[in-house]
C-alpha cells in the first residue's frame, strides 16, 4: 500500500503554480468576499477582458495543504536555503563589512498554526484562545510571539554568524512597542540570538517593497555590503541593494 505522501502527491507542474494559487486562496479566505460588483476591487487596466473561470477554491486549498503536509514545502524552502547558505560562506570574506538580511514571516518564522487553525484566512483582529482550532487573529499571533523557526533559516543565520557577517531582520510588521517587544522575543526564543538589528515598519510606508528598497539602502549607505537578501515575496526582494536574492516559496498569501 502506498503512503499518504504518495497517495496524495500531485503533479510536479500543478505544485510549482501553487504560489500563484495563494493569492486567491489568501484572498477569498479572508472572509470578506465581495459579494457585488460594488464591493469589487477596480480591475487592473492591464487585466485581460476576456471571462475565465478560475480555479475551484476547494481544490486550490487541497493542492496547498498537500505541499504543507506531505513534505514538498519543507524540501523546496531547505534547498533554497542550502544554496544561500553555501554563497553566504564562499563570498563574505570578499567584502569588509558584509550583510545579511532576512524577513521575519514565512521565512525565519513559521506562521502555519495561525494559518491552518483559520483554514487560511486572513482575520487580523480578534483573538487566539483556542488553538490549534480556530479563529486565530493575526495582531494576537504575533503578540503570543510562539511562533518556531524556519529550521533551515536558523542555520543559514547561525553560518553567517559564525563569519562575521552582520545580520538585520526588515519585516512589513508595523513598528510600535508591544509589537517590537513581541517579535524580539519570538525570534530569541526560537533561537534566533546575535543580530545587529530589526527593522519594522514605521508609519509612512504604504508600499511593502518601498520600505524594505529603503531600509536596504540604509543599510549600505551605514557601510554595509549586502552579500544575500532573502524573503517569502517578490517585494522582500525588488528594488536592489543586495548581491543575491532567494525567494521562498510561499503558498499562503502574497503580499505586493
Amino acid at each position: 500500500m502506498n503512503s499518504p505522501s504518495q497517495r496524495y502527491r500531485l503533479p510536479r507542474h500543478i505544485r510549482i503554480d501553487l504560489a500563484l494559487g495563494a493569492a486567491i486562496v489568501w484572498l477569498l479566505f479572508a472572509g470578506a468576499m465581495p459579494a457585488s460588483a460594488a464591493q469589487c476591487p477596480a480591475r487592473p487596466h492591464n487585466h485581460a477582458s476576456e471571462s475565465t473561470t478560475p480555479l475551484n477554491i476547494g481544490e486550490l486549498k487541497l493542492q496547498v495543504l498537500d505541499y504543507l503536509c506531505f513534505g514538498a514545502y519543507e524540501r523546496d524552502v531547505a534547498g533554497v536555503l542550502a544554496e544561500a547558505r553555501r554563497y553566504v560562506e564562499s563570498e563574505t570574506g570578499q567584502f569588509t563589512k558584509p550583510a545579511l538580511v532576512l524577513d521575519i514571516d514565512e521565512t525565519s518564522l513559521s506562521n502555519r498554526t495561525q494559518i491552518l487553525a483559520n483554514d487560511f484566512g486572513y482575520i487580523p483582529r480578534g483573538p487566539c484562545e483556542h488553538l490549534p482550532d480556530g479563529p486565530c487573529g493575526s495582531q494576537a499571533w504575533e503578540l503570543r510571539h510562539d511562533a518556531p523557526a524556519i529550521a533551515p533559516t536558523l542555520d543559514l543565520f547561525d553560518a553567517a554568524k559564525a563569519k562575521g557577517v552582520a545580520i538585520f531582520f526588515i519585516s512589513g510588521r508595523n513598528d510600535g512597542g508591544a509589537e517590537r517587544s513581541a517579535i524580539v522575543a519570538n525570534l530569541t526564543s526560537a533561537g534566533y540570538g546575535g543580530w545587529t538589528e530589526i527593522k519594522l515598519r514605521p508609519t509612512g510606508y504604504n508600499s511593502v517593497e518601498a520600505y524594505k528598497t529603503a531600509m536596504r539602502a540604509s543599510i549600505e549607505a551605514a557601510g554595509y555590503t549586502i552579500v544575500a537578501n532573502i524573503g517569502d515575496q517578490y517585494s522582500d526582494l525588488r528594488g536592489g541593494y543586495a548581491k543575491r536574492v532567494w525567494k521562498l516559496p510561499n503558498p499562503f498569501y502574497y503580499i505586493p
